[in-house]
């Protein structure tokens, strides 16, 4: 099986092995990174893919149209109480893509999860009967290297780290790789960078160039081509519900997270 995670760590200031055929990408919060690449590779993939939503603050839920406040069961559910995955399925307004959804009760799963034994799995093995079902799983992050995170790095194969074109984006990667070679050395194995994705990129600013000339030098061959840019639309779109993809199709946001997902899924063939 060909797998990825994408996530996305908290840098600047915003901040899996299971059965063959799908891929899992872990995805975080931040300037419509779920939103947008979800969508896009539906798009080009044209297969049935999902998103858990991991992340209490629930963006990704309400980023494709679900309301928080009234969904009954969330990832809160299958991580604590054991709750079949399929039975918080929710289905999107959008092209082969579903949802597991997230809302605040989410904050509380941390504490809960670090008195069980098997703490840094309950992610995998609560998904594993999707795999079977989804062609790619996306799994949407916190903002924070904390136990959701961890049991989000476990479940995956493979990493795509959304890195703010800032300075302190630069110390967030540099904690967030810590962390992955500990994942890898004793929960698993198979843990891969695939890439770097620069946003909120400006090539006006010079710090923006410094960022990515330092991130290429300490990861060569680990950046992606498509740079995402600051973009008003991009960040109008989550307040509509929508994946920047159906809200402002024609927009550079738009343009740049489609030729992204076409670069995620030609490196993943």
């Amino acid at each position: 099986m060909k797998k990825f995670s994408f996530v996305m760590p908290e840098v600047g200031n915003s901040v899996p092995t299971l059965q063959p055929g799908t891929t899992e990408i872990p995805v975080g919060s931040g300037e419509g990174s779920f939103q947008s690449i979800g969508p896009g590779i539906s798009e080009i993939m044209l297969p049935d893919g999902t998103i858990v939503n991991v992340d209490p603050q629930g963006n990704s839920t309400s980023g494709v149209g679900v309301d928080k406040s009234e969904i009954e069961y969330s990832t809160y559910d299958i991580l604590v109480d054991n709750q079949p995955a399929r039975a918080i399925l929710h289905e999107t307004p959008f092209k082969n893509l579903d949802l597991l959804p997230a809302n605040m009760n989410l904050a509380g799963a941390e504490l809960e999860l670090a008195e069980t034994e098997d703490r840094f799995r309950a992610l995998k093995k609560a998904i594993a009967t999707l795999v079977v079902e989804y062609d790619y799983i996306i799994i949407d992050c916190p903002p924070s290297l904390g136990l959701l995170s961890l049991n989000a790095l476990v479940a995956s194969d493979t990493l795509i780290v959304p890195l703010q074109c800032e300075y302190y984006a630069l110390e967030g990667l540099s904690q967030l790789l810590s962390t992955v070679r500990t994942v890898k050395q004793h929960y698993n194995p198979h843990l891969e960078l695939q890439g770097v994705v620069f946003t909120m990129y400006d090539s006006r600013l010079k710090l923006t160039q410094q960022v990515v000339d330092e991130v290429e030098k300490y990861f060569p061959g680990k950046t992606y081509h498509t740079m995402i840019p600051r973009s008003v639309k991009l960040a109008e779109a989550p307040s509509y519900g929508k994946p920047v993809l159906y809200y402002e199709k024609y927009c550079k946001a738009s343009f740049a997270y489609k030729k992204l997902a076409d670069e995620v899924v030609k490196q993943s063939r």
